[in-house]
């Protein structure tokens, strides 16, 4: 099977981010990260076999979502952890973040399969080191287990439990981290890979069940899977250069959902992204991957 590249909605989204596939429901979920600051919609669903889409607008800017056991969600927020219902749209503050840090906010977060929920900041000038990344229990209890980092993304975890990954886009590295399951705390940080030589830099990952590590490049387009070893095992370039992050879904978890941004003025001190004055045709939109020959894992929920 030949691998296929498909725009599935063209929905715009202003800095597309987080998807999540839900097993039980069989649909996926992403958020807007900066769409409330343009009045567009910054929770997202999509049922991939009858089209249907349903979205929610937010207040604040949103990093990321997990889909909670006892249902709802729980989200990232600019400035903290919040529950969410969908039926009614409302969100309720669990603990504020940094509210002593008016340029930190909450960007890309997953949950570990214990139910942990992880979230890490970013300087929203891609500037400073400035920034930590948090664990949410199922208690509820919030811990910082890592900080000096200037922008989070692509939490994940290696299959076996043992490993997890972390990258800051503008140092320009992944971080592999020794993973104890049984307390989630992290130890022996090392270099995984950089992106110091790429086109783009990091942002959303996920881990196929082979324990290979999937990463959206933003600004240079290519989806890059990486080996456990930190090698690059394959490119894959996609139609725009602005894609976020990735997640597998779909009945037999082999369809990479790609998300990506048609934001063209950002805050940032750097000039690594392109100057534009409209986004790139189809920047924004949703994107299935297709023929790649591998499966994903289930995403986990939130124990709370």
């Amino acid at each position: 099977m030949s691998v296929k590249i498909e725009c599935i909605l063209e929905c715009e989204n202003h800095l597309g981010e987080g998807p999540v596939w839900d097993v039980e429901e069989g649909r996926l979920y992403w958020v807007d990260g900066t769409g409330p600051r343009v009045g567009k919609p910054a929770v997202w669903r999509l049922n991939p076999k009858t089209g249907e889409v349903k979205n929610w607008r937010l207040e604040k800017d949103i990093g990321a979502l997990a889909l909670r056991k006892g249902g709802g969600a729980v989200l990232a927020l600019c400035d903290g952890f919040y529950f969410f219902d969908f039926a009614s749209g409302q969100v309720e503050l669990i603990v504020e973040i940094d509210a002593d840090q008016p340029r930190t906010r909450l960007n890309d977060g997953k949950c570990d399969r214990r139910g942990r929920f992880f979230a890490g900041g970013m300087d929203d000038k891609e500037e400073f080191k400035i920034c930590g990344l948090w664990r949410l229990d199922p208690d509820l209890r919030v811990t910082k287990v890592e900080e000096g980092i200037i922008c989070t993304n692509g939490p994940c975890w290696s299959p076996d439990n043992r490993t997890f990954y972390l990258a800051d886009t503008f140092q320009q590295e992944f971080w592999a981290y020794d993973y104890d399951i049984e307390t989630g705390s992290l130890a022996h940080k090392r270099v995984f890979a950089t992106t110091r030589e790429d086109a783009g830099v990091a942002d959303g990952s996920t881990v196929d069940e082979e324990g290979y590590m999937w990463n959206a490049q933003v600004i240079g387009g290519d989806l890059v899977r990486y080996a456990p070893d930190g090698s690059v095992e394959r490119r894959l370039g996609m139609p725009v250069k602005n894609i976020t992050s990735v997640m597998f879904g779909g009945d037999n978890l082999d369809v990479l959902y790609v998300t990506s941004m048609a934001r063209v003025k950002h805050p940032a001190v750097h000039d690594l992204f392109l100057k534009e004055v409209k986004p790139q045709f189809l920047a924004g939109s949703l994107f299935a991957v297709t023929g790649l020959g591998v499966r994903g894992l289930p995403e986990p929920r939130f124990g709370g």
